[in-house]
């Protein structure tokens, strides 16, 4: 058997052998990368369920490092990765949990950002979580992410800025610990907005962190 299959191309854009598996966790790395968009020094995966059990064989591991290094799904090279990284300390750790999805994991950063997503099929996958809130981002979108004190008023003064620079909401969601706590809200848009506006969101009184997270390329 020729050593390549391990990681065919198996579509125009993906790595094998598995969409979920290999390509799916690729993508799932890409975009808790993404997510942080400051340098990243330290990584732990905790791969649940048929992640976890299965992941050697589909390289699943090799795709969640790449992605978080910022290689695309199509790149030769994530087979070799382990080989070819040497300047970021990285973890993996394995679990069952049937309250998660079966190709699901959480990628904590620099000790500082838990990131929890899903590989959903076909090489498509969806954040869960972020720091605890609940989210659902594919990766299809554009997004604004902003944590802040929850507050009458907080979701017009954000959809007020972002309408200003003529750019259109495709979906805006939500979520609090409590009233009066720590709110999360993500944004989903149809084009990548100016700085400008991450910028001025940031600005506005009792908003703790902001970040425009790019969408996956297709």
């Amino acid at each position: 058997m020729n050593t390549k299959t391990l990681f065919d191309v198996i579509s125009p854009i993906m790595v094998g052998p598995s969409s979920s598996h290999t390509a799916g966790a690729i993508r799932l790395g890409l975009m808790a990368r993404n997510i942080y968009s400051k340098p990243i020094k330290k990584v732990k995966f905790k791969l649940y369920n048929s992640f976890a059990q299965t992941g050697f064989g589909h390289g699943t591991q090799k795709g969640l490092f790449a992605g978080i290094l910022g290689y695309s799904v199509s790149d030769n090279r994530i087979k070799n990765i382990f080989d070819v990284v040497k300047d970021i300390d990285y973890s993996f750790e394995y679990a069952e949990d049937l309250s998660r999805h079966p190709n699901s994991v959480d990628i904590t950063i620099n000790d500082e950002m838990k990131i929890a997503g899903d590989s959903v099929g076909a090489g498509e996958i969806k954040i869960i979580e972020i720091n605890g809130f609940s989210v659902s981002i594919s990766g299809n979108y554009h997004t604004i992410l902003l944590m802040y004190k929850d507050k009458p008023g907080m979701i017009s003064t954000v959809s007020n800025i972002i309408q200003s620079e003529n750019i259109n909401i495709a979906s805006l969601h939500c979520d609090r610990n409590e009233k009066g706590g720590t709110a999360s809200m993500y944004i989903a848009l149809d084009i990548f907005a100016p700085d400008r506006v991450v910028s001025e969101i940031s600005d506005i009184d009792d908003v703790y962190y902001t970040t425009q997270i790019r969408k996956l390329e297709v």
